[in-house]
């Protein structure tokens, strides 16, 4: 079979753009190294979209979670993946969870029946020279590939421990205690005059609870197929730097020279004195509606950073979009590399789908498979593409990978509405309700406009 497009890679987001692709009448190549002599550390069998960590899809809630709605958006587009998941469904209270076999083995089997769909067992090495191609290879991305990929990016983001940073919802920090400015005054938001940071001040007592609280805190383990990758010194975890000395995250990243507290005014400094130490977030979405805790990647369990995070002033009743970790990860840096379309901007004629993307989760990655799919075929179909709205989850996703995300810290980042666009008139207990229905009724009008749908 002569294919239109070719996918790499066998994931769930290979697997979901394959089917769009196929639906749409357009045939496909579909390789995937498992079985053909590749494999990769964390899977354990060749089987396509396979689960490799957790059996969850997490909640299916529509009507006040961020997952569920985008679950709901797939269903609407015949989603193989939520299809599948339907069929392999185990009992997990409002969560979807799955019999992970029994998922794969629904996936595999729909693909191999469609007789627009090739599944070719092979390795590939280099991005191809032309050819629309959809790459959607996850965060383990073999090695040769990955080499490719830097080539054709300049972007070395491949192989390497991701640390990840704690990412704070904005409205649940206390301004009272905590303040905006930048170190010195040199602020480079032309929005924003009084600075880019929002700025936490601790005390000297509070600071060394802090640190003896970062040295005892619960830590992940490393998989074994993890152990002997090297993290970045630039990406150092925070409670690795509290090991190497008390001071050491006071000279670091808690500094807080060039800071002027606002909240503790003296005769001797009328514009606020200098914090012992201050943890900083900055900006991490172009809506200001979500901000990443500065130089905090870590590897303490989630229950802990939790509990040690809001002992942090003005983070008391802070709620997180995103908690910190440190994994093995293979991601580009979309929003610099790619255009809208999830094209590469160098060589367009490729996208890129999936958790190398920089999405989070099994239903984000799928989602963004879908996505890329829908694109092709509505390429191949000569028709102009519309993005959904950025008020709906699948939008709202597309928009942070592809744009809205600051390049310059873009990191991982699950569905959350954080990304969504803000509905401050709303009173906050009924946002999440009133950011689901707007999403449905604007996902609707946006599917009514399709030209190109599946067959």
């Amino acid at each position: 079979m002569t294919h239109q497009v070719h996918i790499i890679g066998g994931g769930l987001a290979g697997s979901e753009a394959a089917w769009q692709l196929a639906q749409r009448g357009i045939r496909v190549r579909l390789s995937e190294m498992r079985g053909g002599g590749g494999e990769t550390p964390a899977h354990q069998t060749d089987g396509l979209a396979e689960l490799v960590c957790s059996n969850s899809f997490r909640s299916d809630d529509d009507t006040k979670n961020a997952v569920g709605l985008l679950h709901h958006e797939m269903r609407r587009l015949d989603s193989i993946i939520m299809a599948a998941g339907e069929k392999a469904r185990v009992p997990a209270g409002s969560a979807m969870a799955v019999d992970r076999d029994v998922f794969s083995e629904e996936v595999q089997r729909a693909l191999e029946a469609h007789p627009n769909i090739e599944i070719v067992r092979e390795k590939v090495d280099e991005l191809p020279a032309e050819g629309l191609t959809i790459v959607a290879t996850g965060p383990l991305t073999a090695a040769s590939l990955a080499q490719s990929i830097v080539k054709a990016t300049g972007e070395d983001r491949l192989a390497f421990f991701d640390a990840i940073a704690p990412i704070v919802y904005r409205d649940s920090i206390d301004m009272s205690k905590a303040w905006i400015q930048s170190r010195w005054n040199k602020t480079t938001s032309a929005s924003n005059e009084d600075g880019d940071y929002i700025n936490c001040p601790m005390t000297k007592e509070q600071y060394e609870t802090f640190v003896q609280g970062l040295l005892d805190a619960e830590k992940g383990d490393f998989k074994e197929w993890e152990a002997d990758t090297p993290y970045f010194d630039g990406c150092m975890p925070i409670e690795v730097m509290a090991e190497r000395g008390l001071e050491t995250l006071r000279y670091g990243p808690m500094k807080g020279v060039g800071l002027d507290n606002p909240h503790d005014r003296t005769e001797e400094h009328p514009q606020g004195r200098w914090p012992y130490a201050v943890v900083q977030l900055r900006q991490d979405n172009k809506l200001g509606t979500l901000w990443n805790m500065v130089g905090f990647q870590t590897k303490m369990k989630y229950g802990a950073q939790v509990e040690l995070f809001r002992t942090i002033p003005g983070l008391e009743n802070a709620e997180f979009a995103r908690l910190g970790g440190m994994h093995r990860n293979t991601f580009i840096n979309s929003p610099e590399l790619l255009d809208r379309q999830l094209r590469l901007k160098s060589a367009p004629h490729i996208r890129f789908a999936g958790q190398v993307t920089g999405c989070e989760g099994y239903v984000e990655s799928s989602a963004v498979g879908l996505l890329a799919g829908m694109m092709a075929a509505a390429e191949l179909a000569g028709e102009a593409w519309t993005p959904p709205p950025a008020t709906t989850a699948m939008g709202a996703l597309l928009s942070h990978i592809t744009g809205d995300a600051e390049a310059s810290h873009f990191q991982p980042m699950n569905v959350n509405f954080g990304l969504f666009p803000t509905l401050d008139h709303v009173p906050k207990k009924q946002r999440k309700e009133a950011y689901t229905d707007r999403a449905k009724a604007d996902f609707g009008e946006w599917l009514a406009g399709l030209e190109t749908v599946p067959a």
